[in-house]
């Protein structure tokens, strides 16, 4: 493997890494809304396990979320030749 593609491998290896790692937060949010009975603010747990999801999808200012690794992902397949 050139250097370029081993280079593209890694990020796509951290990216991957990073969004199992933020996969634990929302499984976190969806046991509290699983967990909820029927005097709980089912409304704000569902809003609070959707901002969770939004943030693992797009990340932040430091961390690429799956878009980051969707981005590591287009990169590594199109130095292989593949279509993206």
């Amino acid at each position: 493997m050139n250097d370029e593609l081993e280079k593209a491998r890694q990020e796509l290896d951290h990216e991957f890494r990073q969004v199992r790692e933020n996969l634990k937060k929302i499984h976190e949010s969806l046991g509290k809304v699983e967990a909820a009975g029927p005097q709980d603010d089912l409304e704000q747990l569902l809003d609070d396990l959707e901002d969770v999801v939004k943030k693992v999808r797009t990340g932040g200012l430091l961390a690429g979320g799956s878009k980051g690794h969707a981005k590591a992902r287009k990169h590594f397949l199109e130095l292989q030749g593949k279509r993206v």
